[in-house]
């Protein structure tokens, strides 16, 4: 019995520092002066709740001349939407929680001030019953047939 020596200790495993530490200020100047490499990397929109993103440049839009301008809703499709949510009896905020959005998109398709999303224009065409896009503006919009 020559293995069972009471003043040796054998460490099976070790845990090693938990997330919350690992990434503390002061684990970070320890790691730092021992000279070990320390990563960092910052997460982008971390923690929001961030449906849509903008991918048109923001750039671009405050630089709008008159050769370089992006494409704004027609005046026509913002009457036709406002006229369609009185006859379905909508207010803009009304209409905005039934497609989940906001109201003032609504706002800005109806004065004509929004770049058009075809996503958006979808969703306020089925709840409001009227085609927005296309030839056929402003006619009632046909029910989809089931095909078998």
């Amino acid at each position: 019995m020559a293995e069972s020596d009471w003043d040796t200790v054998t460490v099976l495993r070790k845990k090693g520092p938990s997330a919350s530490q690992a990434k503390s200020k002061q684990a970070i100047a320890a790691a730092q002066r021992r000279g070990q490499d320390v990563e960092t990397s910052k997460k982008w929109s971390a923690g929001q709740n961030k449906q849509h993103l903008v991918t048109k440049n923001t750039s671009k839009l405050d630089r709008e001349t008159e050769e370089l301008h992006h494409e704004r809703v027609p005046h026509e499709v913002g009457k036709y939407i406002q006229q369609g949510r009185g006859d379905k009896g909508l207010t803009q905020k009304d209409l905005a929680t039934k497609i989940n959005e906001k109201p003032q998109v609504i706002a800005d398709y109806e004065c004509g001030k929004a770049i058009p999303n075809n996503q958006v224009l979808g969703k306020i065409e089925r709840a409001i019953g009227l085609k927005l896009r296309g030839k056929d503006i402003g006619l009632p919009l046909e029910p989809k047939t089931m095909k078998k």
